[in-house]
């Protein structure tokens, strides 16, 4: 059995990691990161509450739980990566670099330094050990997370576990229920990784200058001012503030393009108008997990959100760390500065960053 340092968050998911290893016979201790400093959020602190249920459950289950903080890790190789594609006018995936950067890379070097074999997250996704090393979707469609896996090397995952992979969501909480933990009904967090949920754009008004510039429409209409273009990403309804604006279909009006030389949000009308659409996109920063690229091109499966059923799509590519990605149907709101993740049937083959929206396929 190995020693196996799991990452306590304090959410039910890595509390029934930790038990199922326990129960493997493995020797679990447990570690809480703490990567975001909050000393001047009084209004806003979940880390303490998240800290309290971690403790909780190492105390139930006996094992030792240590405390440590990447904040300044976090900051310097995610945040500040965010913010600069934020101004760029782009749509980062944090989550996605904080895996890469912290969880499977600061967070590993940590647990080795404990004399750990092996850390455990309480992820849903499997890792199949063959003749290589390889990425699979978790069981749970519902949850599975290998969009946000899918920038780790064969190295990181040789190095972690994911005992959730096989289980469903109802099941994880089903376990914890019946090893009496007390926040086996915890409700799931979302927003960026270890900041939390917050309102969005005024989080990012911390530390991004607003730069107000027109909204207009398709046809060039000026119908509104919005604060600044980093604070806008493709298909956004809601923060638009000119729902009021009269004319047109009387339908919610979405984001559907950036323009960053001339600071203009341009929106169109309906959740499915055709500007939303696109037949391909750009990507680059490709990343394999296999360490080499698949003969281009190539028929797979994709998807350019977490959650997304995987489309159909081929796979061009054009340079070493470029390629071209046609979809058998249309995909709505692709976002630059969000990620592109490949598939082949159950295995997550990697990804790339989409550069662009491609109309003239």
């Amino acid at each position: 059995m190995s020693n196996v340092l799991v990452g306590l968050s304090g959410g039910v998911d890595s509390a029934v990691a930790a038990l199922l290893l326990k129960q493997q016979g493995h020797n679990v201790s447990a570690a809480f990161m703490k990567n975001w400093d909050e000393d001047d959020e009084q209004d806003y602190c979940p880390a303490e509450e998240d800290l309290a249920d971690a403790r909780a459950i190492a105390g139930h289950l006996d094992i030792e739980l240590h405390t440590v903080s990447f904040s300044a890790e976090y900051w310097n190789r995610v945040f500040a990566h965010f913010l600069d594609e934020c101004t760029a006018g782009r749509t980062p995936s944090p989550d996605i670099v904080c895996n890469r950067e912290i969880k499977f890379r600061a967070f590993l070097d940590y647990a080795a330094g404990l004399g750990a074999d092996v850390i455990a997250t309480g992820h849903y996704a499997r890792i199949a050990n063959t003749s290589h090393i390889r990425l699979l979707k978790g069981v749970d469609s519902h949850k599975d997370q290998t969009y946000f896996l899918h920038t780790l090397t064969r190295e990181q995952l040789q190095g972690s576990l994911f005992p959730l992979g096989g289980l469903t969501k109802i099941a994880v909480r089903k376990l914890a229920e019946n090893a009496g933990f007390s926040n086996y009904a915890k409700k799931d967090s979302t927003g960026i990784c270890f900041i939390g949920e917050r309102r969005f754009s005024e989080f990012l008004a911390r530390y991004l200058e607003k730069n107000p510039g027109d909204i207009r429409t398709l046809d060039n209409k000026t119908i509104g001012q919005h604060d600044g273009l980093a604070f806008y990403t493709i298909g956004q309804r809601q923060g638009l503030g000119i729902g009021g604006h009269r004319g047109g279909s009387g339908e919610p009006w979405y984001v559907v393009s950036k323009d960053m030389e001339h600071n203009i949000l341009t929106v169109a009308q309906g959740v499915n108008h055709p500007a939303l659409f696109s037949p391909g996109l750009r990507a680059s920063q490709l990343h394999w997990i296999s360490g080499a690229p698949p003969a281009s091109p190539v028929e797979c499966t994709a998807r350019i959100r977490h959650q997304q059923p995987v489309q159909i799509c081929t796979l061009e590519i054009i340079k070493r760390q470029e390629c071209m990605v046609r979809f058998k149907t249309p995909q709505r709101a692709v976002t630059p500065g969000q990620s592109i993740v490949f598939y082949q049937g159950e295995e997550c083959l990697g990804g790339a960053v989409i550069e662009a929206a491609v109309t003239d396929l």
